[in-house]
């Protein structure tokens, strides 16, 4: 796979590189995890990069408590440890809440994730609230699902994260999810814009951050399968076929087969935007230009 450029500008001293091969210098998500080479190659990729979102963004300016959103699904997973692992190492002086949002989904295996988080030691808060039958109601037949459900869980996770004193939610979206979001605004709703790694609350008293940001999906997936976390799938959305955003994951993976690497430029294209060469004379002021007298 291709390191992300921006992958390369961490200044992380040798300390900070080691990772203890005991079970004793880890935090405990990782007691069981494999010794391998390969596997350590792979840790230190994702650490070093969710290190490089953190400090290209200032996510941790004026943090001192994260709610971390946990779905039970391989990225959100994924995150948790790897914010764990920073955490143990002293490297993210921030305290960390796990929270899963149990939506009512039919047959959601309840015991799997507070048994997981006590297993590892993490302070968690699992809370229930119906949205299932909301956007079952709501939408019509055929409909997707995804945007008012994430509109309700988002909403909830924010209740959370006030009531446990929280500065910022924490999601586990990753490189594929903001170039899909570009791609589908760009072609379905006629606009630049993706999903910002980390984004001021329309209240104002909240972030939300995203320090996956430069991780790939494909890394999370053979780290989660690898880690051996307990996947719970999502039976409401998860489940539709067709939608949009499955078309853009497509499209993105037939691009990067053909022609490897063209994912990390376009991430490197989201952080280098040039407005004098775009078409919004509210972003760049075009009247401004005029030429010279000779």
């Amino acid at each position: 796979m291709t390191v992300p450029a921006a992958e390369l500008t961490v200044d992380l001293s040798a300390e900070d590189e080691e990772f203890a091969a005991d079970a004793a210098g880890v935090h405990p998500v990782f007691a069981r995890a494999p010794r391998s080479v390969g596997f350590n190659k792979l840790r230190k990729r994702l650490i070093r990069q969710v290190r490089q979102a953190i400090t290209d963004f200032d996510m941790m300016k004026g943090q001192k408590r994260w709610l971390v959103g946990l779905s039970g699904g391989k990225d959100s997973y994924g995150l948790l440890a790897i914010l764990l692992d920073l955490q143990w190492r002293g490297l993210l002086p921030v305290e960390l809440v796990a929270c899963n949002l149990d939506q009512g989904q039919p047959n959601f295996p309840k015991h799997v994730l507070p048994d997981y988080l006590a297993s590892i030691g993490v302070k968690h808060r699992i809370e229930y609230r119906d949205t299932y039958s909301v956007v079952k109601e709501k939408m019509p037949t055929g409909a997707t699902y995804c945007s008012l459900c994430s509109r309700l869980r988002r909403g909830n996770l924010y209740r959370v994260a006030r009531e446990e004193g929280c500065d910022a939610l924490v999601l586990g979206h990753h490189r594929e999810d903001i170039l899909e979001t570009f791609f589908m605004n760009f072609f379905h709703g006629g606009r630049l814009s993706a999903m910002p790694a980390k984004l001021l609350n329309d209240e104002g008293d909240l972030m939300l951050l995203r320090p996956l940001a430069y991780a790939a999906e494909d890394d999370l997936a053979r780290f989660a399968a690898t880690m051996e976390f307990p996947i719970i799938p999502c039976d409401l959305c998860g489940s539709q076929d067709g939608l949009q955003r499955n078309a853009m994951k497509e499209m993105l993976a037939g691009i990067e087969a053909k022609m490897p690497g063209r994912k990390d430029a376009m991430l490197r294209a989201l952080g280098h935007v040039d407005p004098s060469h775009l078409l919004d004379p509210k972003l760049f002021d075009f009247s401004s230009l005029v030429t010279k007298d000779v």
